[in-house]
């Protein structure tokens, strides 16, 4: 019996020291910034500038801004990056905008890239997008703004959107919560631990803005069936678009996307 108590006392300390190792550590579970030196230059083509954004406490996150190959751009797109990386590979995602006639401005959150700091909670981080969304906003017109989150990013760009007025609302592989993506990966941690709930699921019916969500079927990080929760959250003149096939990576570049994102930018 006594050892039984024993097994089970031990069992229960490492059940309560991995929990606590999660809840303190989790920024290196759920973050993978690249980071880029000081000097380093960013190559890509087209017209774009470096521009830097100052969050609430002083820190200064960096930002690119690629102008639309039209003459007048029709308005801005606002783009939340995901989880890994920094604007030297997302970047890349810039033509795809700009050839449709919009402006599209990447932040690179702490700790990513050139930008200073590090993320130690999620309302810093909500803090950061809020800040670098009014500095920019402020050469763009509300109405003429659209907010793009993808994969990590979606939870924020949702957040931001149902503060503001934005345009129109895209979200590329989105997530109910960051809490239910816990519950699906590691079912044994309890809810309280994570962090960063990024609760996409509360905040999404405050939006009044279009909203378009866009997920790939075959989506190995975050499951099809879980961006589906959304779906019924949506307003009658929204659109939930399946990418047939798409995984989670590269779904910008699919052949339907880029149909079904000239078809939606177009439109007034």
């Amino acid at each position: 019996m006594k050892l039984l108590l024993w097994i089970l006392g031990l069992g229960a300390a490492l059940y309560i020291g991995v929990c606590v190792l999660l809840y303190f550590q989790q920024e290196r579970l759920l973050f993978f910034p690249t980071r880029l030196a000081p000097n380093y230059r960013f190559r890509f083509p087209g017209r774009f500038e470096e521009l830097w954004m100052t969050a609430a406490d002083g820190t200064r996150l960096n930002g690119l801004l690629f102008r639309a190959d039209s003459v007048h751009a029709k308005g801005l797109i606002f783009y939340l990056h995901g989880n890994g990386g920094a604007l030297d590979s997302w970047g890349e995602v810039a033509p795809i905008y700009t050839r449709l006639g919009y402006d599209v401005f990447l932040l690179d959150y702490r700790g990513y890239g050139k930008s200073e700091g590090r993320i130690t909670s999620q309302a810093q981080l909500l803090a950061d997008v809020e800040a670098a969304y009014q500095q920019i906003g402020a050469h763009y017109p509300e109405n003429q703004t659209v907010i793009l989150g993808y994969s990590l990013g979606t939870g924020a760009a949702a957040w931001l959107a149902s503060r503001h007025n934005p345009r129109l609302l895209l979200l590329q592989a989105p997530y109910p919560s960051m809490r239910a993506m816990a519950r699906q990966h590691y079912p044994w941690v309890p809810g309280f631990v994570v962090r960063y709930p990024l609760h996409t699921d509360k905040v999404l019916p405050r939006v009044a803005a279009p909203i378009v969500i866009f997920h790939g079927d075959q989506d190995e990080i975050i499951s099809y069936q879980s961006a589906l929760q959304l779906k019924s959250l949506l307003k009658l003149q929204d659109q939930f678009v399946t990418l047939r096939g798409a995984g989670h990576n590269g779904m910008t570049d699919t052949p339907d996307y880029l149909a079904v994102i000239q078809d939606v930018l177009a439109k007034p």
